[in-house]
């Protein structure tokens, strides 16, 4: 569980940083990843768009065409491979991705079978896995082809699912922290009412451990007493949502613990430009060093 980093002095006199932001959705790792490119010294690898892309545009284009193909008119022009459909997935919109996982329960209201939508959060799991084992190799692409020295994952909110922070032979933990400081950006409780009541205006769907789906899945159906097929997909993701963050929050504080640091949502929020990034990665350090 070594530190890539073990003092503020070792990141801010390293000829090459290489940090990764994780934490809950909105509370500032894509923001500190884009001021950071934005030095132009910095190569910015998202998670999620390398799952969209690499591990899941096959799965989110056969979707769309599925759809399409209910279409009279836009399924013959596909059968005759007159058209082509597929997503436009990038850094600052990755709707394709979230609108493949969908939801469950009723489908007149777009929802999905919930052995369906579990498939596909099966999916997306393998492929989450795999594109954040992609990061040591991008690190190394990053500096071999393109000439970056410095390096930002971005990852989702939902990497606590797919690790175990107290297993100190996690394979993913283990690749990601021998390549690059984990930092958590942790929110507080008004940080938390606040992700909730902006999921709660938008609902979108997110990817959780088959465990906890399938309990807060039977949980719902026997507070609200509707049949499966007929579950308001909206209800039942906002239900799942305020349980998620209760459930990631010991998981994120444990990955910082063994494998990381923190920094403060608060103070994330205060970050200006690369520089002040670069700094907070600093006095995270500092402050996670033992006191003589």
């Amino acid at each position: 569980m070594t530190k890539i980093y073990e003092t503020a002095s070792d990141w801010n006199n390293a000829a090459e940083k290489h940090v990764l932001f994780f934490g809950m959705s909105g509370l500032g790792k894509t923001r500190l990843a884009s001021l950071l490119r934005a030095q132009g010294d910095w190569f910015h690898y998202s998670i999620d768009y390398r799952i969209g892309t690499a591990y899941m545009g096959e799965h989110i284009s056969d979707n769309l065409k599925l759809q399409a193909m209910q279409v009279p008119f836009l399924r013959e022009l596909l059968r005759s491979d007159s058209i082509y459909i597929g997503s436009n997935i990038t850094f600052d919109n990755l709707a394709p991705l979230s609108t493949f996982l969908g939801k469950p329960g009723d489908p007149m209201r777009g929802g999905l079978p919930f052995e369906e939508y579990m498939r596909r959060q099966d999916l997306h799991r393998r492929a989450e896995i795999n594109a954040l084992l992609d990061t040591a190799p991008f690190i190394a692409r990053a500096r071999d082809l393109y000439g970056y020295a410095n390096f930002i994952c971005d990852t989702g909110g939902s990497i606590c699912e797919v690790v175990e922070p107290e297993n100190p032979q996690d394979e993913v933990l283990s690749a990601l922290s021998s390549n690059s400081l984990m930092v958590w950006i942790e929110g507080s409780e008004d940080h938390t009412e606040a992700l909730i009541k902006r999921f709660d205006q938008a609902p979108k769907p997110m990817y959780y451990r088959p465990d906890f789906l399938k309990a807060q899945w039977q949980a719902y159906i026997t507070q609200t007493g509707a049949a499966p097929d007929a579950v308001d997909p909206d209800a039942f993701v906002r239900f799942t949502y305020a349980a998620a963050l209760a459930h990631r929050a010991p998981l994120y504080a444990a990955m910082a613990k063994n494998w990381g640091v923190c920094v403060s949502a608060d103070d994330v929020a205060r970050v200006g430009d690369g520089a002040d990034a670069i700094a907070l990665v600093g006095h995270a350090l500092e402050a996670r060093a033992p006191k003589a």
